[in-house]
């Protein structure tokens, strides 16, 4: 059963901060919503030797990924042919995909003897043996090689067709492991006074996981100021999540013993 996967964002446009990242939240929030897990996120440049380095090693160690950008036709996108290297195998034009891409040439009234249907059948050149995801938004499809998914980088074509991916070949996994969590926010306390709560809750509910997330505490432009405090929360999966009642009660006792003022999350003071 798959739960976990990870996330590689390919693009100088966004590493040089002339495009925004759409893609991060938007995968955690796919994944999540179906009972998995966001595992890990790598940002990669527009660079062949690079991301056929870092393919080869996800593909022999990792997790499934879905990796977002440069597999157009331009000078600039490398990703097909480092995918290709990465698995050590040739690009083979992909004959469906070949088709789909002839069937946007008619639409659009081109030629298929024109200079830029020739330019747009190199889109269609994938890593031998990949499979085709379908691309809703204009039918120029990605791939699946090795259980990593090729999208565009193009957030209105990569989402829908990485919803499709999911739902057609990870189905089985969804909700399959159940998850829950407990947050507060602590006030009056340093961090350092609430670790020992930390290591005590993990160590006498196994599976629970404590968290800490300080804020320095801020003024906001109209002169309303949110004073110092710390998000503090547990997480469980699976079987965790029958004890984690009990490991919270637990926690907020300690933590009024300690002397500790407890704001609900959306009452930031």
């Amino acid at each position: 059963m798959t739960r976990d996967f990870n996330l590689i964002i390919i693009g100088d446009e966004i590493l040089h901060g002339s495009r925004q990242d759409k893609h991060f939240p938007y995968f955690k929030n796919l994944l999540e919503t179906h009972g998995l897990r966001l595992n890990s996120v790598q940002y990669l440049p527009d660079e062949r030797p690079q991301l056929a380095k870092q393919l080869e090693r996800s593909f022999s160690d990792g997790p499934p990924a879905f990796v977002t950008g440069g597999i157009g036709a331009t000078p600039d996108d490398h990703t097909r042919q480092a995918a290709a290297e990465a698995a050590k195998c040739p690009l083979q034009r992909h004959p469906e995909a070949a088709a789909l891409i002839e069937a946007v040439t008619r639409k659009r009234g081109e030629s298929t003897d024109s200079p830029e249907h020739r330019q747009r059948l190199h889109m269609a050149d994938f890593p031998q043996g990949a499979q085709i995801i379908p691309n809703p938004y204009n039918g120029i499809a990605g791939f699946t090689l090795l259980h990593h998914h090729f999208l565009p980088g193009f957030p209105v074509m990569a989402h829908p067709m990485a919803e499709w991916v999911l739902h057609t070949h990870y189905a089985e996994s969804f909700h399959r492991v159940p998850t829950d969590q407990r947050a507060i926010l602590v006030y009056g306390l340093p961090e350092s006074r609430i670790t020992p709560l930390m290591e005590h809750i993990e160590h006498t509910y196994p599976g629970i996981r404590t968290y800490s997330l300080p804020s320095v505490g801020r003024t906001t432009p109209d002169g309303q100021h949110t004073h110092p405090h710390i998000e503090f929360g547990l997480k469980a999966e699976g079987e965790a999540c029958t004890y984690i009642d009990t490991a919270w009660t637990h926690t907020l006792d300690t933590l009024r013993r300690l002397g500790a003022q407890l704001h609900d999350t959306q009452e930031a003071v």
